[in-house]
């Protein structure tokens, strides 16, 4: 069963990764968590993952750093600690000092953008790498952090059918146990199939206080969800419940753009069509085409998008703490009472 002692037995496996020998050269294997997150894994109060490609590869210096301590400081606000993950010179890191931040916003897109599949390499090679989903996931996992903040999942890619163009943050969902606040997936890519392959994942899909599955930069895709939740708690009891029935697999939690910062859908998503043509008449493919996309949809809106962006994860953030709390409490409860509950 899932409980607060898992994340203490998992860092109890990991002390030595965190103090290696001489003869772990380079580093490989190693993995720092920091001293906040330590403690607050430790003593079973909330923790919540953010990934880092959005630091990288999602705004220009300093912008970035800019949105990534922000995004912090409102996990902080809401009770729970922050938990940046990233590869930084081959160690992949849970938890990043303000130096550490600024070092990854200076990066920029020279950090290579780090899906499950490249994790390996940049560690191997001392390498420095912005962690996607999958990666965050990942890393957030094999640490004992069940939940994760992010802006928008990567999914199915439009015309997916054609060119088998999908996300391994979908198969992440489907392997590993950390549920995902989001604001759905990106509206550049196919919705209606991405949740198609969410279900034959077997992910739990839930929208939060609402019962249509949100688009990103819009409240609204026109496609209706299986599941909705309407409070913290009841997020809280599906991710308790996910986790004591060792189901293996992730949950998203689609979380809709505030209505003040909605973007105008028609105005999106006509940028959006003139961004995709343009992208497979540059032949931009695999890995570079979210972030050729965003960046050129953005410039297409006069900056709508990422004003839009922002606002979306930092309200993800503030509904992912919230979460996490609640989180805690269940296990805080559980483990006064001495005894823990069986599904």
């Amino acid at each position: 069963m899932a409980s607060s002692s898992s994340a203490l037995s998992r860092l109890s496996n990991l002390r030595g990764h965190l103090h290696p020998s001489h003869s772990n050269k380079g580093g490989v294997g190693f993995i720092k968590i920091s001293p906040e997150v330590s403690e607050a894994l430790s003593n079973g109060h909330a923790v919540v993952a953010l990934e880092s490609t959005i630091i990288s590869h999602g705004m220009p210096y300093p912008k970035n750093l800019e949105t990534a301590r922000e995004v912090e400081a409102v996990v902080r606000e809401n009770g729970a600690v922050p938990a940046t993950i990233a590869i930084l010179d081959g160690i992949p890191c849970v938890g990043l000092s303000m130096e550490e931040l600024e070092k990854l916003a200076n990066l920029g897109p020279k950090a290579q953008k780090t899906a499950r599949r490249d994790i390996a390499h940049v560690v191997a090679t001392g390498g420095n790498g912005a962690t996607t989903v999958s990666a965050t996931m990942f890393f957030a996992s094999m640490v004992g952090i069940p939940l994760f903040v992010t802006g928008g999942i990567g999914g199915v890619h439009r015309h997916g059918e054609h060119t088998m163009d999908i996300s391994s943050d979908l198969t992440e969902l489907g392997r590993t146990p950390v549920a995902v606040i989001s604001a759905g997936v990106k509206s550049i890519l196919d919705v209606p199939r991405t949740l198609e392959y969410l279900e034959t994942q077997g992910v739990c899909v839930a929208a939060y206080r609402t019962n249509e599955f949100p688009a990103f930069f819009s409240e609204t895709s026109g496609c209706k969800v299986p599941c909705r939740i309407d409070t913290p708690e009841d997020c809280a009891q599906l991710i308790d419940a996910n986790l004591k029935l060792e189901l293996g697999t992730g949950i998203l939690i689609a979380v809709p753009i505030p209505k003040e910062h909605a973007a105008s859908g028609r105005l999106i998503e006509s940028a959006i069509k003139r961004a995709l043509e343009e992208a497979r008449d540059k032949n931009i493919i695999g890995n570079a085409a979210t972030p050729f996309l965003l960046a050129r949809v953005n410039e297409l809106t006069g900056g709508a998008s990422l004003a839009s962006n922002i606002a979306l994860v930092k309200n993800n953030a503030l509904v992912g703490a919230k979460i996490s709390v609640a989180l805690a409490q269940i296990k805080e409860r559980e483990n006064k009472g001495g005894v823990k509950t069986t599904l």
